[in-house]
């Protein structure tokens, strides 16, 4: 049940390109705005200066778990391993965006 509930909310985040969003919805234009100032240190264009393997692009994303809003939003929360927690350094909605913008970048392949 949770994979199908997973499965659903990625494909809608993957189609909000399309669709008008609600001032509530997550903003991606925000969300490349604080991953260029939070993130792109360690995950310039997707990659991952610290593990080379452990990258934002979609393949990666996938095979480790990490390809749902869920899964984003959590780690970008509490961090895990050498990934810092951003709980005390941005707003729910700030990580929300952020995790918008790099699943929406992961279906685009990064530039």
């Amino acid at each position: 049940m949770k994979k199908i509930l997973a499965l659903i909310l990625v494909t809608f985040v993957l189609s909000l390109g399309t669709f008008t969003l609600p001032a509530s919805a997550a903003d991606t234009v925000n969300g490349e705005q604080i991953f260029s100032v939070q993130c792109a240190g360690c995950h310039i264009n997707g990659s991952n200066i610290v593990r080379r393997g452990k990258n934002l692009k979609k393949q990666a994303l996938k095979k480790y778990g990490m390809d749902s809003i869920e899964a984003v939003t959590s780690i970008v929360t509490n961090g895990k391993n050498n990934m810092s927690a951003y709980k005390e350094r941005l707003t729910e909605q700030q990580i929300q965006d952020v995790a918008a913008y790099v699943l929406e970048q992961a279906e685009k392949g990064w530039p």
